[in-house]
């Protein structure tokens, strides 16, 4: 009986060798397929060289304003806005009714104070009016006694002039009982003419209250002014009504811009600074404190100003000011034109357009692939 080829010593011959080279040439396939995988995973890494950066980019902002320099400045408070407030007569205080720091509306009541003075004044007010009645039947009388013959008609115009006397002490009197505001018994009552803050309080219940000295002091809210030193080169440049701005931390990671504008610049140089006086009004906003320190933008408006975007932006390449501009999901660079630097951010006249988006970090990186 035959017997199969496969289980034959001949077949197994043959076979065996076939086996291992169709093994081989599988090992060497899979081998060279995750070579060109590698190779492949390489060229994609080195066709993105932006991959390990970590850009952050920014959209250059149109503006209108050009800055001219940011200068030293005290925030203070305009004549109008600081005002005292005194008693008419001394005293003493019967309540006080506010605290330092308490927001306060005009005419709000501040403290009751009773004087003795108002009380003085009222009884002189009665005396002035029994005279007035008394002047006006005198002259009465000695005008009819004149026309009569009775009497000389001198006698009759002295008695017309003490009335006119009397009249006039008597609207002293009601002018000066007005002026008090004083109750009966003397009580006065202490308001606010404007309204704001109490910035200071003097007088304490029962104490003493003293015509020439201000019990309460009030701030209004809402105006001041910045106190600026201008440099000389700027003697000329800056002019009343050119825009200011400050900025101010809001407490949360974020900026407060509050705004205004020049009022006055000083005719002359301080010898001693060597800088120029001038006064800025600003508008209120939180953090804006009378006395606070603070830098101030000056701006001059120009027609051809162009666009804003952060310093970090601008770097120097090859001698001149270029920023990246984001091109697809590259950053190509681009010379600029930056007329002014302030406040953080630089004003680029030529070379950028609003809405473009520049890199603000690993500039450093960029400038470096630039020169390669």
């Amino acid at each position: 009986m035959t017997r199969p080829l496969a289980n034959s010593p001949l077949s197994q011959r043959i076979l065996a060798p076939l086996a291992a080279c169709l093994l081989a040439a599988s090992l060497a396939a899979c081998s060279g397929g995750t070579a060109d995988n590698a190779g492949d995973g390489a060229a994609t890494k080195q066709a993105d060289p932006l991959a390990g950066l970590a850009i952050t980019t920014a959209k250059a902002e149109a503006v209108s304003e050009i800055p001219l320099a940011t200068v030293p400045g005290t925030i203070s408070l305009p004549p109008e806005a600081r005002v005292a407030v005194t008693s008419p007569y001394p005293g003493a205080a019967l309540r006080v009714y506010v605290i330092e720091g308490q927001a306060v509306s005009r005419g709000q009541p501040l403290a009751l104070v009773r004087a003795a003075e108002p009380v003085q004044i009222r009884g002189e007010l009665t005396r002035a009016q029994s005279e007035v009645t008394l002047a006006q039947a005198r002259a009465a009388r000695l005008s009819q006694l004149a026309s009569e013959g009775v009497i000389a008609q001198a006698r009759a115009d002295e008695a017309q002039a003490a009335l006119q006397q009397a009249r006039a002490s008597l609207a002293e009197q009601r002018r000066l009982a007005a002026q008090s505001g004083a109750g009966s018994d003397g009580s006065m009552t202490l308001r606010a003419p404007i309204g704001g803050r109490v910035s200071h309080v003097g007088v304490e219940t029962g104490g003493p209250v003293d015509g020439m000295t201000a019990p309460f002091v009030i701030e209004a809210s809402g105006a001041y002014r910045v106190d600026l030193q201008l440099p000389e080169r700027l003697a000329r440049s800056v002019r009343p009504g050119m825009p200011v701005s400050i900025e101010l931390d809001d407490g949360a990671g974020g900026r407060i811009t509050a705004a205004g504008q020049i009022l006055t610049v000083a005719p002359s140089i301080d010898p001693e600074s060597r800088s120029v006086m001038a006064k800025a009004s600003i508008g209120a906003a939180p953090g804006v404190v009378a006395g606070r320190n603070v830098m101030v933008i000056v701006s001059g408006r120009d027609a051809a100003a162009g666009v804003a975007v952060p310093s970090s932006a601008v770097t120097r390449l090859d001698g001149a000011d270029h920023v990246f501009v984001r091109k697809g999901k590259s950053f190509e660079p681009r010379k600029v034109t930056v007329a002014a630097e302030a406040g953080g951010r630089s004003m680029i006249t030529a070379g950028l357009k609003p809405g473009e988006v520049v890199a603000t970090s690993s500039v450093a990186e960029l400038k470096a692939m630039a020169a390669e």
